[in-house]
């Protein structure tokens, strides 16, 4: 389905608002707090679910001992691609995220580890594989804004 193509209501905005705010509510619950059909409720979430709109509540890695978050900018050897740099970079569990990118660098990741020393042991994982010519590490010192996405889905669903 091409982005374009995807219209949020008010009541799928209202739906993802309810979910975000308590991730653990029942379908039952919400149908008689959103006062509408359960029916309606668990067909709207199936919709949502088959379009990869619902992800699964993020853990904080803070919470589990993981307090220092960077950024790391990867040069690749085009030799040997993004798929096989990919695949060393998700056997690695501090590597939360990964993305390709324009600009001076092939790939952005986002790691997380305990403290300094444990973000050097991530970091010698991640460059320690003969595809990755440069690394650049950002540390990130405090969140400013949580990643999010209510304000996007309230800004296209109108609620």
């Amino acid at each position: 389905m091409a982005v374009q193509d995807v219209h949020l209501d008010a009541l799928d905005g209202r739906i993802l608002a309810l979910l975000d705010e308590e991730p653990r509510i029942g379908v039952l619950e919400m149908s008689r707090r959103l006062t509408v059909a359960r029916g309606t409720v668990q067909s709207r979430l199936d919709k949502l679910a088959a379009r990869d709109a619902l992800r699964k509540p993020h853990v904080a890695p803070a919470a589990i001992g993981f307090e220092v978050m960077s950024f790391v900018t990867l040069e690749i050897s085009q030799r040997y691609g993004h798929a096989a740099v990919t695949a060393h970079l998700a056997e690695i569990p501090e590597v939360l995220e990964a993305h390709t990118i324009t600009g001076s660098g092939d790939l952005m990741c986002r790691i997380v580890a305990r403290n300094n020393a444990d973000l050097q042991r991530v970091i010698d994982l991640i460059v320690g594989y003969e595809g990755i010519v440069r690394a650049s590490t950002i540390i990130a010192l405090a969140e400013q804004i949580p990643y999010r996405t209510m304000p996007l889905v309230k800004a296209v669903s109108g609620t």
